[in-house]
């Protein structure tokens, strides 16, 4: 069995909202039920967990109760990997995958979620975008990980924007924040997540390492750049709706 995990935790700072960020329209309707109408139409789980924060769990449930839904609660915003740990109770011993979305990703097709449900991992599966540049809409991209690759092309970690040198900064794989997992594996190392980073924040994306460290062989499941659009900031929400248009 698959259950789908959605971050929905964060603020509207960046938005210029007193809403939580999920929850700013995107054309008129909240971004966040775009997504949840591609969840239900893909199948894989047809009550998600969504992590909300103290804050804002009564607004966002409020606004999604035509949905069937789980929420578990971020006390704190310690970042994404601690985020998906707040939602580990909610996962029983039938679980076998678990599929991580962004709640600021309204343009995923219900395809490909039931694609990601197609995959079978030891470990874990991220899924990337390929841009030739980040010129025009594709600036929503820049300040995304970058989906590192090692020898023989193989992935060996993903690099937050904020923590990238001048050449990572160069790499045109954007990790688009869905990450596909193995329950048993991603619960046996996500205590092993530290925060030793210029955000200082549990990032999940740090699993990629700690996964390639283990020997473990990381794939990357690449979506178009349209449907991997995530939006952080009205500027990026402005490009959103342009090319939704």
């Amino acid at each position: 069995m698959t259950r789908i995990i959605i971050l929905a935790a964060g603020k509207g700072t960046r938005m210029n909202s007193e809403l939580p960020k999920v929850l700013v329209p995107l054309n008129g309707r909240p971004m966040i039920k775009y997504l949840m109408d591609a969840v239900v139409a893909s199948g894989v789980d047809e009550c998600p967990i969504i992590v909300v924060s103290p804050s804002n769990k009564e607004i966002i449930s409020e606004t999604l109760k035509e949905y069937k839904a789980e929420y578990a609660i971020q006390d704190q915003q310690l970042g994404t990997g601690h985020a998906v740990a707040c939602a580990r109770n909610y996962l029983d011993e039938k679980t076998d995958n678990i599929i991580v979305l962004g709640g600021d990703q309204p343009f995923l097709k219900p395809e490909s979620i039931r694609s990601f449900n197609q995959l079978r991992h030891d470990a874990l599966t991220v899924v990337s975008t390929l841009l030739g540049n980040f010129d025009g809409w594709h600036s929503n991209f820049y300040h995304l990980g970058r989906i590192i690759r090692g020898i023989n092309n193989k992935v060996e970690k993903i690099v937050e924007f904020k923590d990238a040198n001048n050449e990572e900064k160069l790499v045109t794989e954007i990790n688009t924040i869905v990450m596909c997992f193995n329950r048993d594996w991603l619960f046996k190392n996500i205590d092993n997540l530290n925060n030793n980073n210029n955000q200082h924040e549990y990032y999940l994306t740090s699993l990629v390492n700690i996964a390639f460290e283990e020997g473990y062989e990381v794939d990357a499941v690449n979506i178009d750049p349209h449907e991997a659009i995530g939006i952080n900031s009205q500027e990026e929400l402005t490009v959103a709706e342009r090319v939704s248009a």
